[in-house]
């Protein structure tokens, strides 16, 4: 991992003995701010507890309550009274659960820090360290911020929480930056907050504070999520809206069947208000945003950074990536590894040239392995003067430079892709054909091929402009950059899942096809076309043609690749690292910025930014995202199933002239089953080990597909008709609603374990543990006599126990069957691990039907 560093941040030598000044301390906290990482304000438990009270369930107790000892039944009312605490514990866990990743990342940040200001030693609070401070930290401390490393030895850290690899990872001080304004500077050389030294003592030139700091930026992914509403948080808050407004009605229909039955006042706000708190369809929202948190936060420990909450969403439904080569695909580190000079000219002449075209200070790879080359093949040769630059362009793909050499004549040096610099030479139609015949050769071996050429300039008539004939050929440079270790492993990945990769690069087409071959991109044949061939095939009929790689690609040939899949129905992610990829990312569903390699422009507009500029980051990310969504369909599944029965059952009963079957203690004990098994169990899934098939819809998207909906549908009306039936048969011709009720509360709580073990597979501990939790705690509810009385229940015999076995069972057989149904070709099933397939394009706005 490389970091850049904004040289203009640093006060001075990385090393100065002295430190900041009293002044300058003030002035650059003023300037760049605390070193917060979390820049928000802490709450208590009171202030949770406040906030949980948001929670219609307390109210609808409360009310409850007192309804009843107003009306003299104290018992009742003193019950749903205590029954508030154990939901307000409930609330409160859950709500802290949702910040624990942030108070665990708090955890690991250092409480003091030792600073060397005015010339000496100073312990200050870690908030209190500033951009330039010169820091010292001991085996064993925890870095202040994140800084570059300038003095000490045998060195190691503990990088666990921002790599999540537990083993030491070896540093070493850096005595002076690399030239340029922003140079990059090795992971090696930083020390980082959030990090831990084992062995030595380290002295750190501090770079970045507070929420600039990589672990800062973890922090600030993990929480900028709860307040952003993305479409389909809005599409639930539409659902729920919908569903609150027909709950109302219903109630209100309740109250007046039932006090036009003759049931009396009390009983028909009972009843309205225990049908409106279990039709209050609040779990969705809730469940939607505990997800997006979990998603943020699992994504940062992939080292992808989110910097938009939506691109959780759209991360798990991607079809298609549109990957740079250079740096993603690749290594990102060329090195010369042929080089062909011209007859007469010798192969120093030909890199001090290119080198001439060359400029240290760009970063650029090409440049850098160019200037190292030249320096080994003349040592200590001094740079000339420059007298003026024209940068390498996309549209120009060259770059030339006019210097004056030691005897004070003006040399102009152009280096570029062959064909354009081939283009400005003197050369006849045999030589232009036998070099473009090499440059074939080395691009067909994976080379990435320059040419060089140069000319003389007269002083006197030369006017300061490019200039574009009357060259002398030099010859060729080719250069090698090293596939990534696990890149080929992981487009295989992505091809075995059905997820479309194209690799858009401005290399030479024979180059970047062997490139593709080494990848197993696009299989044994990959298609290749010229970003000029595409951009021509897309202004005849718009539609993307089948194509693996695009060669010579420019910038806005990109911005049309991306923008014609996304009207062919793609989600596409796109990867970028400089200021002119920033239309594509900002076309793109998902925008990836390189951590390392990219601009500040590109990191503000992507939507994630790779840490480590790796495309099996990227993979691995998008393996997270479609796990992340199947346990975030699971959960919906769950919620729609046992709330249909729940609903179904509070409304027909009492509407058909049944006593109350629930009463507000009842839907309280179920509310305390359904949360933490919405939230905990199918939150909990293990990381993914591949990137999962996904099925590609025809036609209009769904959240749930049309079998998936015909199961709720199914299930949920079997569980009715087995409630409906249990409760009447348990009546009896004595009317025993307690025996009745209990009939139905064992019911439902069976069922709640039976449909997580189903949709979970019960993979983790936290699924086993809900699950052995509902069932105990039933039981134990239910039988233990002085508990039943208190509830309002009647413990069950044998036989009640088998008819609730059996009725469950056989509620459950569709939802078995849709678990095991065999996948079809061409991966389009769904896996069975959490839920259906993550959505496509549409789903946000079409909702969750």
């Amino acid at each position: 991992m490389r970091i850049p560093v904004p040289a203009r941040r640093l006060p001075g030598p990385l090393d100065d003995v002295q430190g900041l000044g009293a002044n300058e301390v003030r002035a650059r906290r003023a300037r760049h701010g605390a070193n917060d990482v979390l820049a928000r304000p802490r709450r208590s438990a009171l202030q949770v507890l406040w906030e949980t009270a948001g929670d219609p369930m307390l109210w609808f107790l409360v009310g409850a309550s007192v309804l009843y000892l107003v009306l003299g039944e104290r018992t009742e009312g003193v019950v749903l009274l205590l029954a508030i605490v154990p939901l307000l514990g409930m609330d409160a866990f859950l709500h802290r659960r949702t910040r624990a990743s942030m108070a665990g990342l708090q955890s690991r940040l250092a409480a003091r820090a030792t600073v060397l200001r005015d010339g000496r030693e100073q312990e200050v609070p870690a908030d209190e360290v500033v951009v330039g401070d010169l820091a010292r930290v001991e085996a064993g401390e925890h870095f202040p911020a994140d800084g570059i490393i300038v003095r000490g030895e045998g060195l190691q850290a503990e990088e666990s929480s921002l790599t999540g690899e537990s083993l030491p990872v070896r540093k070493r001080p850096l005595a002076r930056l690399p030239p340029g304004d922003e140079p990059a500077v090795e992971g090696a050389h930083w020390g980082l907050a959030g990090t831990r030294l084992l062995t030595g003592t380290a002295w750190v030139r501090i770079v970045f504070t507070g929420q600039h700091t990589l672990y800062g930026s973890i922090v600030r992914s993990a929480t900028q999520g709860e307040h952003a509403r993305t479409p389909l948080q809005q599409a639930v808050a539409h659902l729920v809206t919908v569903l609150m407004g027909v709950a109302l009605v219903m109630c209100a229909v309740l109250a007046f069947v039932r006090w036009r039955q003759g049931f009396g006042w009390m009983d028909a706000l009972l009843s309205a208000a225990t049908l409106g708190v279990a039709a209050l369809p609040e779990e969705f929202p809730v469940a939607f945003t505990f997800f997006l948190g979990a998603g943020v936060y699992r994504l940062a420990r992939r080292q992808a950074l989110v910097r938009r909450a939506v691109s959780v969403e759209n991360i798990g439904r991607i079809t298609c990536i549109c990957s740079d080569k250079t740096g993603t695909l690749t290594e990102g580190r060329l090195r010369v590894a042929r080089v062909l000079p011209a007859p007469d000219i010798p192969m120093d002449s030909l890199l001090g040239a290119a080198a001439l075209a060359s400029r240290e200070e760009g970063r650029d790879p090409l440049d850098a392995a160019l200037l190292e080359e030249a320096a080994r093949a003349t040592p200590g040769a001094l740079p000339p003067k420059r007298e003026a630059t024209f940068p390498f362009t996309e549209e120009r793909q060259r770059e030339t430079a006019v210097v004056e050499t030691a005897d004070g004549r003006l040399l102009a040096a152009v280096k570029g892709a062959p064909e354009r610099v081939l283009d400005l030479c003197t050369l006849d139609a045999d030589e232009r054909a036998e070099w473009a015949r090499r440059v074939s050769a080395l691009a067909s071996e994976g080379r990435k091929v320059i040419a060089c050429a140069r000319q003389p300039l007269e002083a006197a008539s030369w006017r300061g402009g490019e200039p574009d004939r009357g060259f002398r050929f030099l010859g060729l440079v080719a250069f090698e950059d090293p596939v990534r270790p696990g890149v080929p492993e992981a487009v295989r990945e992505c091809r075995e899942a059905g997820l479309r990769t194209v690799m858009v690069t401005g290399d030479h087409p024979a180059t970047a096809l062997e490139v593709a071959r080494r990848l197993g991109l696009g299989g044994e044949r990959p298609v290749v076309l010229t970003g000029d061939e595409l951009e021509a095939r897309l202004r005849e009929d718009g539609a993307v043609p089948h194509v693996d790689v695009v060669a010579r690609a420019v910038p806005a040939q990109k911005h049309a690749l991306i923008s014609a899949l996304r009207r062919q129905g793609e989600i596409v992610a796109a990867t970028g690292d400089g200021v002119n990829d920033v239309p594509a990312l900002q076309a793109a569903d998902v925008g990836i910025a390189m951590g390392e390699r990219g601009t500040r422009s590109a990191r503000e507009v992507a939507s994630i930014v790779l840490l480590d500029d790796d495309f099996g980051t990227l993979v691995r990310a998008i393996a997270e995202g479609r796990q992340l969504f199947r346990n975030l369909q699971g959960c919906f599944l769950y919620l729609l199933l046992i709330h249909i029965p729940l609903v179904a059952t509070a409304a027909l009963l009492p509407l058909a002239g049944y006593p109350l079957l629930y009463l507000p203690i009842h839907i309280v004990w179920l509310e305390l089953i359904i949360h933490p098994t919405a939230m905990l169990a199918f939150q909990a899934a293990a990381r993914p080990e591949r990137l999962a098939p996904m099925r590609r819809h025809e036609g209009p998207a769904r959240f749930f597909s049309a079998w998936e909906w015909g199961t709720v549908v199914l299930v949920g009306g079997l569980m009715t008709v087995g409630l409906v039936w249990g409760y009447d048969r348990s009546l009896g011709a004595w009317r025993d609603v307690e025996h009745g009720r209990a009939v139905a509360l064992a019911s439902l709580t069976l069922a709640s374990a039976v449909f997580t073990t189903v949709l979970t597979g019960l993979r983790t501990r936290t699924a086993r543990w809900v699950c052995g939790v509902t069932l105990g705690v039933s039981v134990l509810l239910i039988q233990v006599r002085p508990l039943a009385d208190l509830l309002g229940l009647f413990p069950l015999h044998e036989d009640d126990w088998a008819r609730v076995v059996v009725g469950v069972a056989v509620a459950s057989l569709p939802l078995m069957l849709s678990r095991l149904r065999p996948r079809s070709r061409g991966a389009t099933a769904t896996p069975r691990a959490g839920g259906a397939a993550p959505w496509t394009r549409g789903e946000a706005r079409s909702g969750v039907g």
